[in-house]
Formats: C-alpha cells, structure tokens, sequence
C-alpha cells in the first residue's frame, strides 16, 4: 500500500481551524454557524528593510495565528481562510499591489462566500500598515451590502509595527528577530552605503530605510522570539474571545431606516 502524496501548504495554519481542510458535508452540518469566528488573513508583499524575504509579513501575520488558534479556549468555535495577497501596496519597496476598487471587489467577494455559507462574524485580520484604511472601508461597506458584523485587528495592534514613522527601531528589530526565528534564516545585512532616515522626517515621508546595525543571530533569535509570538498570540485569541462573545447584531444584520 503507497502513501498518499504529501499536500503542498496552502500556508502555515493550525489544521483544526482552516478553512480548507474541511469537507462540504461538514459545512452542510456545522453547528451554529452564526456563532462561529471566521478570520480572514491578509497579508501584503513588501521590502520592509529588515533583510528579509518580502513574504516576512505573512510568515508573522500566520505563526501568531497559528499559535492564537491552538491556545483558544474549547468554547471558541473559530474558522480560518488561506490568507488574501493581493492587496494595497502604496509603497515603493511593495511588490503584487493591486488598485483600491480591485483590492476592494476581492474582498467583498471573499465575504460575500463567507456569508452564503451562513457565518456572519468575520475578523478582517491584517499585517500590512497601509492596509489599516482599507480594511476599515471594506468593513464598513460590507456590514452595509452584507449585513456581516465585522470586526478589524492588525499586527500593529499586537505590538508588531512596521510603519516606517510610527513605530521604532527596537519594534522593528523585533519583527526581524521574528521572521529569523520562523524562518531560519538570519537577514542580509544592509549595504555600507545604505541610506539613513534624518533624525526629524518631514510630515509624510513615509520612505523605508535599512535597519541599521547588527541583528540577532539565528541561535539568540529562537529564544527571543518565543516569548513575543507567545504574547501577540495570547493577545490575539483574547481580541477573538471577546469578539466571539459579541452580541450578534439586530434584524440579523439588516439596517432598517430611523424611525421619527
């Protein structure tokens, strides 16, 4: 008797939760769809100056929620979907952008799945800094046309920020550490002659530098970064707790007009 061919990962995900590895039969049985949360991931593709792979973010973005979705309580009902890559990507080190309508289009369409299915509480779930706005309107607009109650985290909100003004070296620094330890792989280092930001950027320069300095090696980076996957972890499947104990919204999400 052979063994079965080994299935390619779509992406790294916790097998319990994702979205693909269950059959049709059983979505056509699932217990309380309504109460279920469903993440959708999306993860963009950029050169963050970290000397890393531009999938750096989604390897972050997937491992924290792994590791939030094997630490959830029993009384959690969670499902996720492989990751959306294609998405906003303004910056000059970004790389497989799309325009705003068509990031938008896929999205709704992605929802639009999700609720025919008939879950209704959807985390946009999100790595990119400057997807922060879009998943905010592509939640509003969805909740209008779908009558979803959705809800929206980024990795920034866990601690793990790579705007290029908003957060600091030592954040930075982190998020490297972490994609070395997941991947391990150790960064390239920056050129001798790598640009360096002014000590006062000027309002709206928001141009990505290389990390200067050196970074952690690959044998330090693994005990370092348990601890902050543990922590964004934690703090993820406490936001999806709390969101799973969200009250569902009323008319079964319908909007009905004021009344005078």
């Amino acid at each position: 008797m052979t063994a079965a061919p080994a299935v390619t990962p779509l992406c790294v995900a916790d097998d319990a939760t994702f979205w693909p590895w269950h059959r049709w039969p059983e979505f056509a049985r699932w217990e309380n769809p309504a109460a279920t949360v469903v993440v959708v991931p999306l993860a963009g593709t950029a050169d963050w100056g970290l000397g890393h792979a531009l999938d750096a973010e989604e390897t972050v973005l997937m491992h924290v929620l792994r590791a939030a979705s094997r630490a959830r309580p029993t009384t959690l009902p969670l499902l996720v979907v492989p990751p959306l890559r294609f998405v906003l990507g303004p910056g000059a080190g970004c790389a497989f952008a799309v325009e705003p309508p068509v990031a938008h289009a896929f999205v709704s369409d992605v929802l639009g799945s999700i609720a025919a299915a008939g879950f209704r509480k959807i985390v946009l779930y999100n790595s990119s800094p400057w997807n922060e706005d879009f998943i905010a309107a592509a939640a509003r607009d969805n909740r209008v046309a779908l009558g979803l109650q959705l809800f929206r985290i980024s990795l920034s909100g866990l601690g793990l920020d790579l705007h290029p003004t908003r957060s600091t070296a030592a954040t930075r620094r982190t998020f490297q550490t972490l994609v070395t330890a997941l991947t391990g792989r150790e960064p390239e280092p920056p050129p001798a002659d790598a640009a360096r930001p002014s000590a006062a950027r000027e309002w709206g320069d928001e141009r990505i530098f290389p990390l200067p300095g050196p970074a952690v090696p690959f044998n330090l980076a693994q005990t370092e970064s348990e601890a902050t996957v543990a922590v964004a972890a934690q703090h993820l499947a406490s936001l999806l707790s709390e969101i799973h104990a969200c009250a569902p919204l009323a008319h079964d999400g319908n909007i009905h007009p004021a009344q005078p």
